[in-house]
């Protein structure tokens, strides 16, 4: 039986209560627990107020610092088995260290969510545009995430649609991609008789880290176009937006005379997502999967949101509310179903029914155990049978470990 020792090195330190990120380490770190495989997270950023206490579910943290000779007299000392990097960031700036050394251990790349199909999104969306597939293949941002990817034994991706990006326009051998979604409980009956009744709420919420272009936009999106409407058909309801690290420009959105408030960090976000009737969510690009809308299906709160917030999220099953691109129609869903309790149950159904069939955790959990053992039992052939991966690695394409030690020297007394 494999014992495995699992170093973990993050981007920044978790916060499962500002970021959908932070909540998808916590289920990872879980399933390697579930193993007893011992966990150390690394992390080079400085700890913030918000971040999690990793110790208090027996995960050992080390601050690590970048370009800096020490991260190899750490991974030495450590010796992990297993080294998981929580962006292509990461992996770019400690990948060759870990390769060489420690070249024998797994290495996972948790994508969390493709970055650059996220970044042309946005920057097609300021120009009016929509992307192409030679869009993609043109970004120098999708060049560095790929080779991120090929220079990995597993990436983790989040969402069907991105898996097949990779695999029909990338032409990325699936041996080496593993889809993962959230890993999340199943509701039971009991939990759904626990939920909020429909007479019991009120209000309609929206919630999202500020910080998060994707985020920032929708709630514009709601402030200027969507909110004015619905607060003309509903005059006692109020839009309530939660989220963490509020801006200057987001406080000034704040209007009680107009039912629109901004609510700032939440405690406990479910608490808040509970009281609530509506969810909406007008997302107008991004990427991955909205952990805001698996959290109101968990919290059996009917959502109304976009064709990028639901991408890849209720496969064939019926949404937990409405799905509109068009203001109006976003409008008019949102007052429906704010209105009507027949419909608002049948939408609770529906995401009870999405957690529980899409989001399994033991299912998924198990299936990405047995892929790295897989890959483990058999090393040497799975990276020869990514020629790309150990191409990438050959010393005259390592860009990234040339410049780290030349910021290193120039970082000397």
């Amino acid at each position: 039986m494999i014992s495995n020792k699992v170093l973990i090195i993050g981007t920044v330190w978790p916060e499962p209560n500002s970021t959908a990120a932070g909540n998808r380490m916590l289920q990872i770190i879980e399933q390697f627990q579930l193993q007893n495989w011992d966990v150390v997270f690394a992390c080079a950023a400085a700890e913030s107020e918000f971040m999690f206490d990793l110790k208090t579910i027996n995960v050992t943290t080390q601050n690590i610092e970048l370009n800096n000779i020490s991260f190899d007299e750490f991974i030495t000392s450590l010796n992990p088995t297993i080294v998981v990097y929580d962006r292509y960031m990461t992996e770019e700036q400690f990948g060759w260290r870990v390769a060489e050394n420690r070249p024998n251990c797994l290495r996972i790349l948790d994508t969390e969510d493709l970055h650059f199909l996220r970044n042309i999104r946005f920057e097609n969306y300021k120009k009016g545009k929509n992307a192409t597939e030679n869009t993609y293949l043109k970004s120098e941002i999708a060049k560095r995430e790929i080779a991120s990817i090929y220079r990995c034994d597993i990436s983790l991706i989040i969402s069907e649609t991105e898996l097949a990006l990779l695999t029909n326009s990338f032409k990325i051998n699936q041996k080496i991609l593993h889809y993962l979604p959230f890993l999340l409980n199943k509701i039971s009956s009991k939990d759904f008789n626990e939920f909020p009744t429909f007479e019991n709420r009120n209000h309609f919420i929206s919630i999202g880290n500020f910080r998060h272009e994707p985020n920032w936009n929708a709630v514009l999106h709601l402030k200027e176009t969507i909110w004015p409407l619905i607060k003309k058909q509903l005059p006692k309801a109020e839009m309530h937006v939660y989220g963490s690290y509020v801006t200057a420009k987001a406080t000034q959105l704040h209007n009680v005379a107009e039912g629109f408030l901004i609510k700032g960090r939440a405690k406990n976000a479910k608490d808040e997502i509970k009281k609530a009737k509506v969810l909406l969510a007008p997302l107008r690009f991004g990427a991955g999967i909205k952990g805001k809308l698996t959290d109101a299906m968990e919290c059996g709160t009917p959502s109304i949101t976009t064709s990028i917030g639901a991408e890849a999220m209720k496969g064939n099953l019926e949404w937990n509310g409405a799905i509109a691109d068009n203001p109006l129609d976003f409008v008019n869903a949102a007052v429906l179903l704010y209105t009507n309790e027949e419909k608002w149950k049948t939408a609770q159904k529906n995401g009870v029914e999405i957690i529980n069939s899409r989001y399994n955790k033991t299912v998924f959990g198990k299936l990405f155990i047995k892929k790295i053992k897989t890959i483990q039992n058999d090393l040497e052939n799975h990276r020869m049978a990514n020629f790309m991966g150990e191409l990438l690695h050959h010393e005259t394409l390592k860009s990234t470990k040339y410049m780290s030690k030349w910021i290193e020297e120039k970082n000397k007394p």
